[in-house]
C-alpha cells in the first residue's frame, strides 16, 4: 500500500499519513467519559495512505459489538470477550482528546470455571499504593508511537501467530488475558512475557455486565483472574500491569478494586472492531479512521477465529514501520 502525505494546515506543513484499514476497540462508556482528564491528548498525526479497495466484498459482521449504545447484547459464540455479550454499552465516538467511550467487549469463548481467590497468591504487582484509579488512555513514549493491545487470549491457535507478526516487526504489545485461558495455556503466558510484552488482567468470565454485580463478584472477577495469570506466568518476572474491564464496563468500584491491587484500569482509543470479523481490509480501514500518535489500539488474539486480525496486523505494522511509528506501552 503506497504512503501519501498532504498538507494539513495552510501555515506550516504537517505530515499526515493515512492508514487504510480498520480500527481497534475503544474504552467503556461511563468509564471513558468520566475519566476524560486521564485521557491522552495526542497531537493529530500522520496516518497511513489507504490501499486500493479490495475486490473481495467484506465479510458480513457477526452479531455482538454492533449493538447500539446502552442496549444489552445477545450471546455471541464467536464475538468479543466472553461467551455472551454481557450487556455493556457499545463504544460511542470519542470526545476530543479524551479517548473513546468504549464499547462492549468482545465475546470470547473463555472457560467459566475457576478456583476461589487464593489470598496467598499475589501477582507481582508494583507500586500498588500509588496506582491511579482513572482509566488510562495515554502511552509511555512521546512522539509518533502507538500501544498495541490484544484481548481475550491466550489462544493456542492465534496467540502464537500474533507473536510471530510482532517479532518480525520488533513490536511490543500488551496482552489482556482471560484468567482460565491463562491457566490452560501457561506456556503461552510465559512466551508472551519472555518476548518483552506486558500482561493485563481481563477478568475470569469476561462479563460485560460486571459493573451491575456485587463487590464480591467483582473482586472474584478481578483478583482470581490476576492470580491465575500470575500462576501461569510463574515467578515474579512477569508482573501484571493493568486491568481492562470486559467491554470497557468499568465503574468506580471496579476501578478501585483494580487500582488498590496494583492494576491500572486500562482503556483504548482505537477500536478495530476485529471481533466482528468484517475482513482484514475493513479492520485496517477502521484503524485508519482512528489512529494517531499516542493511540492505544484494541485487537484480539482470542475469543474465536482471529485469522483476519493476524492478516490485518501484518499490513498494519508494515505501514506503521514505513510511517516511522514506534511501539510502546500504555502508561501506568
Amino acid at each position: 500500500m503506497a504512503l501519501t502525505t498532504r498538507s494539513t494546515r495552510a501555515l506550516g506543513a504537517v505530515a499526515a499519513v493515512t492508514l487504510a484499514g480498520a480500527a481497534l476497540a475503544a474504552c467503556g462508556t461511563e468509564h471513558m467519559v468520566q475519566n476524560a482528564g486521564a485521557a491522552h491528548s495526542a497531537p493529530s498525526a500522520p496516518a497511513v495512505a489507504p490501499s486500493a479497495p479490495s475486490s473481495a466484498p467484506a465479510a458480513k459482521p457477526s452479531t455482538g459489538h454492533g449493538t447500539p449504545p446502552g442496549t444489552a447484547r445477545t450471546p455471541a459464540g464467536t464475538g468479543h470477550h466472553g461467551s455472551a455479550h454481557h450487556g455493556s454499552a457499545h463504544h460511542g465516538p470519542a470526545a476530543a482528546g479524551t479517548g473513546r467511550p468504549q464499547a462492549p467487549a468482545h465475546g470470547s469463548d473463555a472457560p467459566h470455571g475457576t478456583a476461589p481467590h487464593d489470598p496467598a497468591v499475589r501477582a507481582p504487582d508494583r507500586a500498588t499504593a500509588a496506582t491511579a484509579r482513572s482509566i488510562q488512555h495515554g502511552v509511555e513514549a512521546p512522539g509518533r508511537s502507538v500501544a498495541l493491545t490484544f484481548d481475550d487470549g491466550p489462544d493456542p491457535m492465534w496467540t502464537p501467530k500474533v507473536l510471530e507478526v510482532l517479532a518480525r516487526h520488533h513490536a511490543k504489545a500488551t496482552f489482556c488475558e482471560i484468567g482460565p485461558n491463562a491457566r490452560a495455556h501457561p506456556d503461552l503466558v510465559r512466551r508472551i512475557a519472555a518476548a518483552g510484552h506486558r500482561l493485563c488482567d481481563h477478568s475470569v468470565h469476561h462479563d460485560e455486565a460486571q459493573s451491575r454485580k456485587s463487590p464480591e463478584y467483582n473482586r472474584h472477577e478481578i483478583l482470581d483472574a490476576r492470580d491465575e495469570i500470575s500462576r501461569a506466568a510463574g515467578s515474579g518476572d512477569a508482573p501484571l500491569w493493568y486491568y481492562r474491564a470486559p467491554g470497557g464496563d468499568f465503574s468506580p468500584a471496579i476501578r478501585a478494586i483494580a487500582a488498590d491491587h496494583g492494576l491500572r484500569p486500562l482503556g483504548w482509543t482505537v477500536d478495530s472492531d476485529d471481533w466482528r470479523r468484517p475482513g482484514a481490509d475493513a479492520i485496517l480501514a477502521t484503524v485508519n479512521r482512528e489512529l494517531k500518535p499516542g493511540a492505544i489500539v484494541l485487537m484480539h488474539d482470542g475469543g474465536g477465529d482471529r485469522s483476519q486480525t493476524v492478516q490485518a496486523l501484518e499490513t498494519l505494522l508494515d505501514r506503521l514501520d514505513a510511517a516511522g511509528y514506534t511501539y510502546t506501552f500504555p502508561q501506568r
